[in-house]
């Protein structure tokens, strides 16, 4: 005997399949975006075209890896979180020097930076968001969006498969007391 939903059913599974199947395939076709978020005021999420409008700066840096020279180029992350609204200059005193800034990855990988280390008013800071390596855009191992801090002695905070970075404010008064 046929049943008489089994028709319904296979429709209704088509459908489903079918979907899932077209948000999955927009999701893999998005642009990939990079989040400024956290103790700003102005938060942004910005493509590859979008930082490609931005100030560019040009790094030549010996990988520590791989032992060869490699050319990046991107923002300065100081100029990011400047457009996003975050204290620098002479606003970066007192509580806000206690302020940093979480670099996450795709992977879930996380790093650390004081808010004063990426301020030139206060130390020669050369660290970019890149976008590009060797005139190329970043290749598929390392993302879209990659951390250069190029006056590190390892990479270990090179980021690759950069998504965010968010600003973190310690809580406490304006003498930076708890």
């Amino acid at each position: 005997m046929k049943h008489p939903f089994r028709g319904w059913v296979l429709v209704a599974l088509t459908v489903a399949t079918s979907a899932i199947a077209a948000v999955s395939h927009a999701q893999s076709t998005a642009p990939a975006r990079l989040e400024i978020k956290g103790s700003v005021s102005t938060p942004l999420s910005l493509t590859v075209e979008d930082l490609r409008k931005l100030p560019r700066k040009t790094l030549a840096v010996m990988n520590p890896h791989t032992q060869k020279k490699e050319t990046y180029e991107g923002v300065l992350v100081e100029e990011l979180l400047k457009r996003a609204g975050a204290a620098q200059g002479e606003q970066l005193r007192g509580r806000a020097l206690a302020s940093y800034v979480v670099a996450e990855a795709e992977d879930g990988y996380r790093v650390v930076f004081s808010l004063a280390e990426l301020d030139s008013g206060i130390m020669d800071s050369e660290i970019i968001v890149a976008d590009e390596m060797d005139g190329a855009p970043l290749g598929d191992k390392v993302g879209v969006f990659r951390i250069v801090a190029p006056h590190e002695k390892r990479p270990a905070r090179w980021v690759r498969m950069l998504k965010s970075l968010t600003v973190v404010t310690l809580p406490g008064d304006a003498a930076g007391k708890p």
